[in-house]
């Protein structure tokens, strides 16, 4: 059961849509409850989607101690308080327990249970997200989204007023157009209630990514598709539609909405512009038409709990009733007037490309050690200026721009050079660069202040729930508390932080 929250439903007032100055001042949800498409969900981490909700947008649950607090909007109306989050993670981990449905009808998203796939986590259950995995700014504020690895999902299969059968319905994301992968699926929107697979035409929801599995746009993609169960489809069939392009945008709007016999596919960047229709058209066949639609939401995940995708979720809402054209444009106008922007992953230890560093380990009794590779085998060993050459190149890397993302950083060994540090099965390994987008992402690091006050940690960019971390010598990316040996909340804080030193060779 959910913990008692203060949320705030805000009354639908008219709203005079002509203008500019009431698009940016109505929130979404205002946009289309004036359009008559009333909210039935609406999920941000990053602001209020009602112009006078002043409710809690999410929760966030701290590895220190396990308690947790919800985070409201500055202001109502406004941008999330990354303040009040900074404040309470200082120090430690924060994940996000509850992102919270501001339309007053209770359809929260929490963590996703077991269904036709399992998670990675306790019983079955898929892992929750980071809570500063995502930083961005909406009109120069800071906020938070959610970024989701594969192994992490959010649902809730309890809802209330959201479409079943074959009833009408609409729906956006705003997502990171650079985040993605091919695996099933990267999905928001109406999913099965028992999380198993019940069948065609059963889901009704956004999918964002490069599977190529059923249906396909131009290019390589990744796409902005609709997951209908049994397919994903870019059009009338789960083929190739040539007219769903493939996306560029850093942040990008993705809609979805249906009624009977009709459904369409629209997108855009989210920082500017307006939106396109990539598809729009009758059902497809096969038990698509009519619909049968269950009524759950998911995130993250597919119906089925399929949970090998990627992705980060900023905002999203499920309406009653099949949008316009004109609606969905207004809506598109207020997100960009928000000026969603990338903001920096780093902090503390400022590393400069090209030049050579060691990491030195911080645990009390093992402050003579540094990270070291025997082989393949990421470790840590006793090094200091008077070690063997050998020794000290094997402790000593070279800073390379992020070979999955530019804004941090990869670590290529100096005794090897042309292999990276990077993890797999949450291990760290040495292993050479074979060009693939799994390599670069997983070798991919983002330096932070030291999670024990002093120095830096390594989070994992692709998996920014875990940092480098030093256990029985060898090194992992480690979870604050988890399934597994080396995610031992005991000397956490101490074993992920390490000094950034000149190198020793």
């Amino acid at each position: 059961m959910l913990a008692p929250v203060k949320l705030r439903r805000p009354r639908l007032v008219a709203l005079g849509l002509a203008t500019m100055t009431s698009l940016v001042a109505a929130g979404p949800c205002d946009i289309y409850g004036a359009a008559g498409n009333t909210c039935m969900a609406a999920h941000s981490t990053t602001r209020a989607l009602y112009s006078s909700y002043s409710g809690s947008l999410y929760q966030v649950k701290r590895g220190s101690d396990n308690s947790t607090t919800n985070i409201a909007p500055v202001s109502a109306g406004g941008v999330a308080n990354a303040a009040a989050q900074d404040s309470f993670c200082s120090g430690t981990t924060c994940l996000v327990s509850i992102i919270y449905d501001q339309s007053g009808h209770n359809n929260h998203l929490t963590q996703a249970p077991p269904g036709g796939f399992s998670g990675p986590d306790a019983n079955g259950y898929d892992n929750l997200a980071s809570a500063t995995g995502a930083p961005v700014t909406l009109n120069g504020a800071k906020a938070y989204g959610v970024f989701m690895h594969p192994g992490s999902g959010y649902r809730n299969d309890a809802t209330n007023g959201i479409a079943t059968g074959d009833t009408a319905e609409g729906m956006y994301a705003v997502l990171d157009g650079t985040h993605y992968n091919g695996a099933c699926c990267f999905d928001y929107g109406n999913g099965e209630t028992n999380a198993h697979d019940t069948g065609n035409g059963h889901m009704e929801a956004i999918y964002f990514g490069t599977s190529s599995s059923w249906g396909t746009g131009a290019g390589s993609g990744p796409w902005v598709m609709a997951d209908l169960e049994n397919g994903l489809f870019s059009g009338s069939s789960a083929g190739k539609n040539t007219a769903d392009p493939a996306i560029t945008y850093r942040f990008v709007t993705a809609a979805v909405k249906g009624e009977s016999n009709q459904w369409a596919i629209r997108g855009g960047n989210a920082a500017s512009g307006a939106l396109s229709t990539y598809w729009s058209g009758a059902r497809p066949s096969g038990g698509y038409n009519p619909m049968s639609k269950e009524g759950a939401i998911i995130l993250g995940i597919g119906g089925d709990n399929s949970n090998g995708a990627q992705g980060t979720f900023y905002e999203g809402v499920m309406v009653s009733g099949y949008p316009s054209d004109a609606t969905e444009n207004s809506v598109q106008a207020n997100i960009v007037a928000a000026k969603y922007a990338a903001a920096s992953l780093t902090s503390g230890t400022t590393l400069t490309v090209g030049s050579k560093v060691s990491f030195h380990v911080t645990t009390s009794g093992y402050t003579d050690h540094y990270i070291s590779h025997t082989g393949t085998t990421v470790n840590t060993q006793v090094t200091s200026s008077s070690s063997s050459t050998a020794l000290k190149q094997a402790a000593s890397w070279t800073v390379s721009t992020g070979l999955g993302n530019s804004a941090c950083f990869s670590f290529q060994s100096v005794d090897t050079p042309g292999s990276y540090i990077r993890h797999s099965g949450f291990e760290l390994y040495l292993a050479t660069n074979d060009g693939t987008q799994l390599f670069h992402e997983d070798a991919t690091f983002c330096p932070i202040s030291g999670l024990s006050g002093t120095g830096s940690s390594l989070r994992s960019w692709s998996y920014p729930t875990r940092y480098w971390r030093h256990y029985n010598s060898i090194g992992y990316i480690a979870s604050n508390g988890g399934v597994h040996t080396f995610d031992a909340t005991a000397l956490f804080n101490n074993d992920v932080t390490f000094l950034i030193e000149t190198s020793l060779a």
